[in-house]
């Protein structure tokens, strides 16, 4: 069994999940903060005893906090369990939470600043159509031709842009394995795209 989890967002989502995408298990709980109190407690709840064979754990973009906690965790589930980890991409993840359905559709994610991270997807396949970018609204708005837009972003880009439907949702582990293979066989550490706000004191 594979054990998803991601803490990219406002919510605390883990699964447990066959190869073939069957659920044995989930929890999705939209928290805000506090990733690091909730995140094992939920996992332990979720799992009753089982031991995965497999770890995947979103990367981001997305909250620096959220993705620490969540990759940490993981480094240490994985060590505990002697278990392969991978990384999972989280806007990916956000956008298979989405109702099924054709054409493009792109998640865009509050990133602070008052810019958004935002990648676009075929809805279908989840195949990337372009890289990931940290933008302001009125920019994204620019480069995002696709009628759906997902997450915490959605409405500000479609604000932006004037048209496209937004629907406001979190990413939930339970469709981990939609994603296509390499988007969850990616290095187990952030993907910020830009810096973070915090800087190293001066000596």
């Amino acid at each position: 069994m594979i054990l998803a989890l991601d803490t990219s967002t406002a919510a605390c989502t883990a699964a447990l999940l066959l190869p073939d995408g069957t659920i044995v298990a989930s929890r999705d709980e939209e928290i805000g903060r506090g990733h690091a109190e909730r995140l094992v407690p939920l996992i332990a709840e979720m799992l009753d005893g089982h031991v995965p064979s497999r770890l995947l754990v979103g990367v981001g973009p997305g909250s620096f906090t959220g993705l620490r906690v969540g990759i940490a965790a993981s480094h240490g589930l994985a060590i505990g369990w002697s278990i392969p980890l991978s990384g999972m991409n989280s806007l990916a993840l956000l956008a298979a939470s989405a109702p099924p359905g054709d054409g493009l559709i792109t998640a865009a994610v509050s990133g602070g600043h008052g810019e958004l991270f935002v990648q676009s997807f075929d809805r279908r396949t989840l195949i990337p159509t372009g890289g990931i970018a940290s933008l302001p609204p009125a920019e994204a708005a620019r480069t995002v031709s696709g009628p759906l837009i997902v997450g915490s972003g959605a409405q500000a880009l479609v604000d932006a842009r004037g048209t496209g439907e937004a629907l406001h949702l979190l990413p939930s582990a339970s469709r981990a394995m939609r994603l296509p293979d390499l988007l969850r066989a990616m290095d187990c550490k952030p993907v910020y795209i830009r810096a973070p706000d915090a800087r190293p004191k001066a000596a």
